[in-house]
């Protein structure tokens, strides 16, 4: 017999966005592109930026860390191969 005090643990999580790791995003939360924001980690106008990935540019090691962290948060398939490429460029880049 199950107590009758029994309550289940809330599962709310916050969930990221991929807004959250792209240029377009803005900081009161919408679009700069005026499109909504997408329910999934997917989005058509997608802009990875390292800024969002690394508050300081200094702490980029290489593109591999970037792709670990965009596979953690969940990003894949197109958007992740945009990860790819601007980690890559960041990589020639000069500091």
């Amino acid at each position: 017999m199950r107590p009758a005090f029994h309550v289940k643990p809330s599962r709310k999580k916050s969930l990221l966005k991929v807004c959250e790791f792209c240029l377009q995003f803005r900081e009161d939360g919408t679009c700069m592109l005026g499109l909504p924001l997408p329910k999934t980690m997917t989005c058509r106008e997608f802009g990875p930026a390292l800024e969002k990935f690394c508050s300081d540019r200094k702490d980029f090691v290489d593109p591999k860390q970037i792709m670990q962290m965009a596979t953690y948060f969940g990003i894949k398939g197109p958007e992740l191969k945009k990860v790819k490429q601007m980690a890559a460029r960041e990589q020639n880049a000069p500091l």
